[in-house]
């Protein structure tokens, strides 16, 4: 992969300096630019992906992560803002959809370019709290609740001095997802696409339709086979959706 050497927030597998269109992508809970590393190949060729990599997480573990909303986006704001040349559209999934949300939305704070299209995935609509909040439980019962998830291999749970290094990263992500309160601000002007798994307990159809109210533009659902990782789990659907979504919105006049 490749970054700048002064912004390693902000990750290119494939530069594509003459795109029609820039796809950022926020991780989720735990993870980093990684997990967008095969999507290249599936999205229209005239699509940049841009993936991004928190502080704490994969090539950024030695720094401190996070573990509330508002300074992340705002260090995050800085850091990304003047990299991500529009036209662009925004990708993020649980913690990532919040993070992509609240990035788009400081943007507008900084009257700078927003983006065309934004696509939350797995999370419920940030004005509403969650039931079971998990970062401050104890370990054992934390780990119950991320093997209730998934997304995380058994044999990573199972290496006790992985996990040991992993869990404090985990905590502070899942604390700055638990953590948010929504400020009461007037609809993003672009559309909105909430994506869920069907059988996902921590997003369901409702919450996702709750999104609805934080666009002034178009609003749809779309659900997919699958739990909260679905994104895993149904790749090829989702991404096969992506690409002709993101084909609509470059060919839109």
């Amino acid at each position: 992969m490749e970054s700048g050497p002064d912004n390693p927030w902000v990750i290119r597998r494939r530069p594509r300096p003459e795109a029609a269109l820039r796809l950022v992508c926020f991780p989720y809970a735990g993870g980093g630019a990684s997990i967008y590393r095969t999507w290249h190949d599936a999205l229209p060729g005239d699509v940049e992906l841009l993936a991004i990599d928190l502080p704490g997480h994969e090539s950024r573990f030695k720094e401190r992560p996070f573990d509330r909303l508002a300074p992340l986006v705002a260090a995050l704001t800085d850091a990304v803002a003047p990299v991500v040349r529009p036209p662009f559209a925004i990708f993020g999934h649980s913690l990532g959809a919040l993070v992509g949300f609240s990035f788009a939305r400081e943007l507008r704070r900084r009257s700078l370019a927003g983006p065309l299209h934004l696509f939350v995935s797995g999370r419920r609509a940030p004005q509403l709290r969650d039931p079971s909040p998990m970062h401050q439980l104890p370990d054992s019962e934390f780990l119950a609740g991320l093997r209730r998830l998934g997304g995380i291999p058994e044999a990573v749970m199972q290496d006790a001095e992985l996990m040991g290094v992993f869990l404090p990263v985990l905590r502070a992500d899942f604390s700055v997802a638990e953590t948010s309160q929504t400020a009461d601000e007037p609809p993003l002007a672009c559309p909105i696409s909430a994506l869920g798994g069907t059988t996902d307990e921590r997003a369901t159809t409702g919450e996702l339709d709750a999104w609805r109210v934080h666009t002034s533009a178009a609003f749809e659902r779309v659900v997919f086979a699958g739990g909260h990782f679905f994104l895993q789990t149904e790749r090829a659907e989702l991404l096969a959706w992506l690409s002709a979504r993101l084909g609509r919105i470059t060919a839109a006049p």
